[in-house]
């Protein structure tokens, strides 16, 4: 493009200011919010993962299909054996482990630290760098023999070793280079050996459970002992070998999976199977369809943008017909005219996208802040060298877009005819049906975003209304971790105590503990089954459990359904006593009471214990709001031997009031105990909905633009209809029409336009939304009330928009209509 035409085109648009800022708002929105979605599109779903041929990289899971367990960890044996039966299609093979921990800071004080369990060849799997020290060898994941209690380690043995990740070793130890060979205080104190180079991040989706930043790592000294199998815990990934295809490592695989199957009756009754995904897809798979919802939605609302701004510059080229048939008189050329239009539309493109992506920059920093908690890769949205391009990629497409429309009528101008037409209107009617077609796609595109936001709407008034099987309200809940080690019998009277301090709290009704807690993860499984399981290992069916105190149910107002629930004489080992939700002892017993009876559960023994039942009590929704989970089991603190180190407290007042207080209570106990996750149970379930609320407010955000870029383009069609057709109607009214029947023939117009737009847009609803399926919520995506509702609300629009340019129709002098027309 010339500098001189682009010279010219600013001086133009000078010149008409309202026009202007009118058309680089419109592109500023919409590219300002295309650049911002695209930001977490790219952050999310395109960018590479940081390992080395990170394109290779697959995750294994482990699903018990007859349980209906699916994406579990391995345990050590089935790991070990499926990594050396694969060899063939697989590079290397590693798996990962991560807990919590509660170690003495550099104070002395007890802090919380996120470990990690690795196989030794782990970093190299990842291309994972030693800033200094070494890398594990694989001597250091040997098994050590054990004492001749059989219970602990030879103290004779080599101790464990450990690599820092190098954000601890700067916290912790100062980036002290002499770290190396000192012991790590706390556990099997392990030698640390290493530090890792800066960046290092454990990818893997929320459901996983995998600490994402360790602060350490040890070297997993992998035992082999067939009586674990059922012990699960670690996370596998490996490298696929150049040219190996994901089906042909899934068939080696199970082949393997099929020799332990036969090999071990329990992994067949418990329908063992090893499944492959690739680490990318598994990483963003929940959020998947949120995102690509949401980039459908952007460029619905960037074609509406480049709509509008299509029919501004086509009336703004009407209105410049007799200055640019005067130049094309004096000489100037077709193609001459032509670039000076297209110049119009790349300097308002540059503008608008220039205001665009600091409208991006301030969108990214919300999206952030209200982004859920399965956002995977938050810290990576922002604005880089990829998004700046897609944003001038994008910006050079809608200038081409929306500038050929001015363009292509000022080529097919004819200069005579608009000259001789002495300002009679001529050459506005040629694009007539091409503004009306324009408003008839853009009602359409609204039409389906107001689809989707309508029904992630309705999807989070259901998310409202669900039950979850407790009370949130009043709910102050935390974490315990640390404290001084000693017997169960100890732990539990120190429990006991912290129970008696919180209650005496002024203000506190009721305190509990469990673990793991509704709605903050967490959650394993464990079989159980009846009588029948006996002599048939497939009638086991799995069950999420708890560990709760006495008291746990009264605390969270879950439902007590029938029989009892647990009370201080049940949290003793030798009690053998269990609660059950009214899912399980619908299944388990179902049309007779399940109070009294027996089942066979799996916690504390390699083979399954009887336990009775004493209660049922409601379901809860413990994992999700929106998925009902399965059924539920609960054993007192005692029959583990303790366990329960998630607290609630039900109090009078505002929970998060109580922070100081419940800090010092537990304190006054043991001060080694390490206070976490201190938070409202009402947090709690905000986070649950955090997916549904995020998605349902850009939808909104988006569809309420696109609503308002609608109507402001059918009031601008109609406004130019009747400065169209002023002689017309000048006629009618001289002929007899009455100022309402004009009022309604304009206004019959507009709502002719969004008739026709709304039957495109319905049809397109019916058929995109069906891709909204797993976002919703209680709502099918063809809902006929949100249909309905979305129809009504558009008409109002419709009328509207069309009511302003009605007006002033009606209002015509017929003389003055006729003398100026």
């Amino acid at each position: 493009m010339p500098l001189h035409d682009l010279s010219f085109a600013v001086r133009t648009l000078r010149r008409s200011p309202v026009f202007s800022l009118a058309a680089v708002g419109t592109i500023a929105l919409g590219i300002g919010a295309s650049t911002a979605i695209f930001s977490v599109t790219n952050a999310v779903l395109l960018r590479p993962l940081p390992y080395t041929d990170p394109d290779r990289l697959v995750v294994m899971y482990m699903d018990l299909r007859a349980r209906n367990s699916v994406a579990m960890p391995f345990s050590n044996e089935n790991y070990a054996d499926i990594r050396n039966g694969s060899t063939g299609v697989f590079e290397d093979m590693a798996a990962v482990r991560t807990v919590r921990q509660v170690m003495p800071g550099a104070d002395g004080a007890p802090e919380q630290i996120r470990l990690a369990l690795v196989t030794t060849n782990f970093f190299r799997l990842m291309g994972a760098p030693i800033a200094f020290g070494r890398d594990f060898v694989d001597a250091d994941g040997l098994p050590q023999p054990l004492a001749a209690a059989a219970v602990a380690p030879d103290p004779q043995a080599p101790p464990p070793v450990a690599i820092l990740s190098h954000a601890y070793w700067v916290r912790r130890y100062g980036g002290d280079p002499k770290v190396l060979g000192q012991r790590i205080p706390g556990g099997p104190r392990p030698e640390i050996v290493g530090v890792l180079a800066p960046g290092l991040e454990l990818m893997f989706p929320p459901g996983a459970n995998v600490e994402q930043r360790p602060d350490f790592w040890v070297a997993n000294r992998l035992n082999y002992d067939n009586a674990n199998r059922n012990t699960f815990g670690l996370r596998p990934i490996a490298r696929l070998k150049p040219g190996v295809t994901l089906a042909r490592a899934q068939e080696l695989v199970e082949s393997v999976a099929t020799k332990i199957r036969q090999d071990f009756p329990l992994q067949t009754t418990a329908g063992f199977y090893a499944r492959l995904e690739p680490m990318h897809d598994t990483l963003v798979a929940e959020v998947r369809p949120a995102i690509l919802a949401l980039t459908g939605a952007v460029i619905f609302l960037l074609l509406i943008a480049c709509a509008n701004v299509a029919n501004l510059l086509l009336v703004r080229a009407w209105v410049r017909e007799g200055e640019l048939a005067v130049r094309a008189a004096l000489g100037a050329g077709r193609w001459r005219i032509v670039r000076q239009m297209l110049a119009d539309a790349f300097v308002l493109t540059a503008l608008g996208a220039c205001a665009g992506v600091a409208l991006a920059w301030i969108a990214i920093r919300e999206l952030r802040a209200i982004a859920p908690a399965n956002l995977p890769r938050l810290d990576a949205i922002g604005i880089d060298s990829s998004v700046l391009g897609f944003t001038a990629a994008i910006a050079l497409a809608v200038a081409v877009l929306f500038g050929m429309v001015p363009a292509w009528s000022a080529f097919r101008m004819d200069p005579m005819t608009v000259l001789r037409g002495s300002g009679r209107t001529a050459g506005l009617g040629a694009g007539r049906r091409f503004r009306n077609a324009v408003v008839v796609a853009e009602v359409a595109l609204c039409f389906v975003l107001l689809i989707g936001s309508g029904l992630m709407f309705r999807s989070f008034l259901e998310l409202q209304r669900i039950d979850p099987g407790f009370d949130p309200r009043g709910l102050l809940t935390f974490q315990l971790l640390g404290g001084r080690p000693g017997p169960p019998a100890q732990r539990a009277g120190l429990a006991k105590q912290i129970e008696e301090r919180l209650r005496a709290i002024p203000g506190v009704e009721r305190v509990t503990a469990s673990f793991p807690f509704p709605l903050a993860g967490g959650f394993s499984t464990i079989r159980w089954g009846t009588e029948e399981a006996l002599a048939d290992n497939s009638k086991y069916q799995a069950v999420d459990w708890q560990i709760v105190r006495p008291g746990y149910f009264d605390t969270l107002r879950t439902r007590l359904l029938a029989g009892r629930t647990f009370v201080e004489a049940d949290n003793d080992p030798g009690r053998n006593l269990v609660v059950v939700d009214q899912v399980l002892a619908a299944k388990a017993f179902p049309n007779e009471s399940a109070v009294g009876k027996r089942i066979l559960i799996r916690i504390r023994t390699p083979e399954p214990e009887w336990v009775e039942i004493i209660g049922v009590v409601a379901h809860q929704r413990v994992t999700s709001l929106a998925d009902p989970g399965r059924e539920q089991l609960y054993v007192a603190d005692g029959f583990t031997g303790g366990g329960a180190n998630k607290w609630a407290m039900r109090v009078s007042g505002d929970p998060g009031s109580y922070g100081p207080a419940v800090r010092t209570a537990v304190a006054e106990v043991d001060p080694q105990f390490l206070v976490t996750e201190l938070q409202p149970m009402d947090a709690l379930v905000r986070r649950a909905q955090a997916g549904t609320r995020f998605t349902l407010t850009l939808i909104a955000i988006f569809a309420t633009m696109a609503a308002l870029l609608v109507g402001i383009g059918l009031y601008g069609v109609l406004a130019t209809v009747v400065r169209q057709r002023t002689a017309e109607l000048g006629v009618r009214m001289a002929l007899g029409a009455s100022p309402s029947a004009i009022l309604r023939l304009v206004v019959g117009h507009g709502l002719g336009l969004s008739a026709a737009g709304l039957a495109v847009g319905l049809a397109a609803a019916f058929v995109l939304t069906q891709g909204m399926t797993t976002m919703l919520v209680g709502v099918k995506p063809t809902d006929p009330l949100t249909f309905a509702t979305m129809v009504a609300v558009f008409l109002v629009i419709a009328v509207g928009s069309s009511w302003l340019p009605a007006r002033r129709a009606a209002g015509l002098d017929p003389t003055s209509a006729l003398r100026d027309s």
